[in-house]
């Protein structure tokens, strides 16, 4: 399976973090592992098998934070090329790309406090690791968002633009749902993360539409709630191959702006 689609870039890696593993307490391990068990409670009959699969291929444990140096790393290097790379939080369109194009998955470090556990203002490492790593180990998918980074930084400039592919991005990688014989599985890290909308996006009154991806780019969506529709893909595979017919949906869009 290809990787890219042929451009090349100056793609320099940023200034580096580390995940500090040590400043973590007793209470931030609690924390994870409330989460860990409570999101676990369900996902199991809702999420989908590539998911299921990674969280075992990642070795992440209910019992403490993982590890991104001593454990997660080398685990998805082996399995995809991937990396989690640590970023204090929400960065730059430039920079997030950048590290998606370098097969890196940007993720805080720091963990919500008790009063957090329901909402968040923006997403912690919970919502960066558990709802989005144990799917880098899946090829295709992360053969998507490399190419999906590829497009977005020959359009770094053009903000409309940007603005469609992270509508691409939005309605996949964070809020995405997959059909697996015949049912409804979740995928997208930012219901993977929440109890709320795991349960929620699921139900018969909230609209699935099958993945077009011209309707994707068209349709905004909400970022402070949960999302008045989602979009299902049939495989991952079907996602990767969606990413060709990018460009000239951009090139369509920009000719009717001129």
């Amino acid at each position: 399976m290809s990787k890219c689609c042929g451009a090349h870039f100056n793609a320099k890696p940023f200034s580096t973090m580390n995940q500090d593993y040590e400043r973590y307490t007793e209470a931030d391990h609690r924390m994870w592992k409330q989460l860990f068990e409570r999101q676990m409670q369900q996902l199991p009959h809702i999420a989908s098998r590539a998911y299921l699969d990674g969280i075992d291929k990642v070795k992440f444990v209910a019992c403490h934070i993982p590890h991104f140096k001593r454990e997660t790393n080398p685990a998805l290097r082996a399995l995809t090329g991937w990396e989690v790379y640590v970023v204090p939080g929400l960065i730059p369109h430039r920079e997030f790309y950048t590290h998606l194009y370098n097969r890196q998955f940007p993720a805080t470090s720091w963990l919500r406090k008790p009063e957090q556990i329901d909402y968040l203002e923006e997403p912690d490492m919970f919502h960066d690791t558990f709802g989005h790593v144990p799917l880098l180990s899946n090829q295709a998918f992360c053969d998507f968002m490399a190419h999906l980074s590829e497009v977005a930084l020959k359009h770094i400039d053009q903000e409309e633009v940007l603005q469609r592919i992270s509508r691409l991005y939005w309605y996949t990688v964070e809020f995405g749902l997959i059909r697996e014989r015949g049912a409804l599985k979740i995928y997208g890290g930012g219901i993977i993360s929440s109890s709320g909308e795991s349960r929620y996006c699921l139900g018969d009154d909230v609209p699935k539409i099958d993945f077009d991806l011209a309707l994707v780019l068209d349709t905004p969506y909400h970022i402070d709630r949960y999302q008045d529709h989602y979009f299902v893909i049939d495989s991952y595979d079907q996602l990767y191959e969606s990413v060709t017919g990018i460009e000239p949906l951009l090139e369509a869009y920009l000719a009717q702006q001129a």
